[in-house]
């Protein structure tokens, strides 16, 4: 709970610094360190260790930063999350920050996971389906899940809609074992 009203924090105070145009490059700055601070476990070890000081663990967040394009306010935003020790909030700040980005945009991030590739005109129907019945504008992403057998999971928030076969079955496993 704290940790997700400290990266709230965090993240509303890097929106508020940013202008409209390098917004979305942050976003995807952010996402992208999240991403190799998740996949790295040496990057990991540097910037926990107590052995290596501010000015090391900056160089490195530095040069990952701008590796991915970040815009120039990025690399001050890293510089007061190391000073702060909240290097480990990154995560939930870079969630909070799209969160808030969507929110600007009037959008909302839906994952759909299915078990085959869908084509792209069942991806349109979708997404206009989904945009009318949200009556706002949608972000997809698509995910492909063999073991579901069938069907489609749609993740809209914390909300899942689970119409696959293998939810089913689970579903009625459940409700035999109970009896």
């Amino acid at each position: 709970m704290i940790k997700a009203s400290v990266a709230r924090r965090y993240a509303k105070a890097l929106f508020e610094l940013l202008d409209p145009p390098s917004i979305e490059p942050a976003r995807a700055g952010l996402a992208g360190l999240t991403h190799a601070l998740s996949d790295s476990g040496p990057l990991k070890h540097v910037l926990a260790s107590p052995a290596f000081g501010l000015e090391e663990k900056l160089a490195v967040l530095s040069a990952l930063s701008q590796r991915l394009t970040c815009p120039p306010i990025i690399n001050r935003f890293l510089a007061q999350l190391v000073k702060k020790n909240r290097v480990a909030f990154l995560p939930e700040i870079t969630d909070a920050f799209a969160a808030l980005v969507d929110e600007a945009k009037g959008t909302r991030q839906v994952a759909v996971t299915s078990a085959a590739a869908l084509s792209s005109a069942e991806q349109n129907r979708l997404r206009s389906r989904l945009r009318n019945l949200l009556r706002r504008d949608v972000d997809l992403t698509f995910h492909t899940k063999p073991e579901l057998l069938s069907g489609l999971q749609i993740q809209i928030g914390s909300t899942v809609f689970d119409s696959t076969v293998r939810g089913r079955l689970t579903a009625l496993r459940g409700v035999l074992t109970k009896e």
